[in-house]
């Protein structure tokens, strides 16, 4: 667990993040979103003591980060920023290696970690283990970027617009390996990007910043059902709300009880796919199966339509 508490940074007369208090769950992703200048790559690197806070404090479960030497702190919470910061003379396996070599790991643990996170991320060890960045594409270096941040086994994972320099197609290969990773190691993760929809896509919780401050962190629903301030609603966009909110809702989550005539659709379907199936086969239920297959329910093209008007 994260707790940030009334945390400021000035410079001179600038004040850049101003009074922000939020509390990060563990296990979670948090994304601050916000324009730029609007202080979130800073509240972000408060967290790890690259920029000292002018004032307030972290604490990472309730222990003051400003107890322990700063070096220290950083080697076990693990950090990615845009253009991923390789070292270019380093081989795939030494970037994977730093930082467990600096907390002293010996050679046998480093090559098994190293090999665990490159096939981890879809990297055969054989090929790409002693391959230089220049080598590889910009998805295969953002993944060998984010296994290097992942290599000691941090609990919590910095992301400073990690995906920025991709293009859309990797960018979404991208965030897909993030939540699965998320997923497997059970890693808190906060990430740091300027894209409402990345934000969406990744977020359990999105905090959205000004000027400094914090206006809303809270669910991504609840951004678009009850933004908080005028400028979450700008940053929103003027789009379908109601079919971002079906977007971020699974079939799962409103299922009833009992099955239904019409097509099946998993538990983890966003209730915009199921809806599109249903005007696509003029039906008025779906049932909804597990991942095994075996019927948990059902939802009706009347409660699909009865959520997406919670965004009006």
């Amino acid at each position: 667990m994260i707790t940030i508490e009334r945390i400021c940074k000035r410079y001179d007369l600038t004040t850049v993040v101003d009074d922000v208090s939020m509390l990060i769950e563990p296990r979670t992703i948090t994304v601050i979103v916000g324009t730029s200048g609007s202080g979130k790559s800073t509240l972000l690197r408060m967290i790890n003591r690259l920029v000292e806070p002018t004032s307030g404090r972290v604490l990472i479960d309730g222990k003051d980060t400003r107890k322990e030497p700063a070096h220290l702190l950083r080697r076990r919470i693990g950090y990615a920023i845009q253009g991923l910061g390789l070292f270019p003379h380093r081989t795939v396996a030494d970037n994977i290696a730093t930082v467990p070599r600096l907390l002293g790991w010996d050679d046998a643990r480093v090559r098994a970690r190293v090999n665990e996170l490159l096939e981890v991320f879809q990297l055969d060890p054989a090929a790409y283990a002693a391959k230089f960045p220049h080598e590889l594409s910009g998805g295969q270096q953002q993944r060998v970027g984010v296994a290097r941040a992942l290599a000691a086994g941090p609990n919590v994972l910095l992301m400073d617009e990690p995906f920025g320099a991709l293009d859309p197609i990797i960018r979404s290969k991208a965030q897909d390996d993030l939540l699965d990773i998320q997923r497997r190691f059970g890693t808190t993760v906060i990430v740091v990007t300027h894209d409402m929809d990345e934000a969406f896509r990744l977020g359990d919780r999105v905090a959205v910043m000004s000027q400094g401050r914090l206006l809303q962190h809270d669910r991504p629903e609840a951004l678009i059902t009850k933004p908080a301030d005028p400028f979450v609603s700008q940053l929103i966009g003027s789009g379908d709300k109601s079919l971002k909110l079906l977007s971020l809702t699974t079939a799962g989550e409103i299922a009833e009880p009992g099955s239904a005539d019409g097509p099946a659709v998993t538990s983890s379907t966003s209730l915009r796919d199921v809806l599109a199936e249903l005007v696509w086969r003029g039906a008025s239920a779906a049932t909804v199966v597990g991942p095994d297959g075996v019927a948990i329910g059902h939802i009706k093209l009347a409660s699909i339509l009865a959520h997406g008007r919670q965004a009006s």
